[in-house]
């Protein structure tokens, strides 16, 4: 079975395929002065973008890991969450609070996925 690789990039690719299952590389907001709910409704765009360009979408999302910066973010980022995903298909999950590479950054998640029939 091959892997499909998108935005190959030369640490990541921000995409991998393999046998229907995505695996996206940990996203992060870009827009770093934002508040954690803004921060998360950007992060959550990006994995839109980057699921719908591998024909999938957060209906098929099959395991989440979300590091967030300060657990006092936490029930904002969950508000963001919950309005986002896909009530009737939410993944498995974990949250964890962890010093992430840029400290601007509030949160990163880290998507595992389906591809739709």
């Amino acid at each position: 079975m091959s892997v499909i690789r998108h935005h190959v990039g030369k640490r990541l690719s921000e995409t991998a395929v393999h046998n229907g299952t995505v695996y996206l590389a940990g996203q992060i907001a870009e827009e770093t002065d934002q508040d954690i709910a803004g921060q998360m409704r950007e992060v959550l765009g990006h994995i839109d973008r980057l699921l719908g360009e591998v024909n999938s979408d957060k209906a098929h999302l099959l395991s989440v890991q979300i590091y967030i910066a300060d657990m006092a973010d936490f029930a904002g980022m969950n508000a963001v969450w919950d309005d986002w995903v896909a009530q009737g298909n939410t993944p498995p999950r974990a949250t964890v609070e962890a010093k992430l590479a840029n400290p601007k950054c509030l949160v990163e998640v880290v998507v595992v996925a389906a591809q739709r029939n």
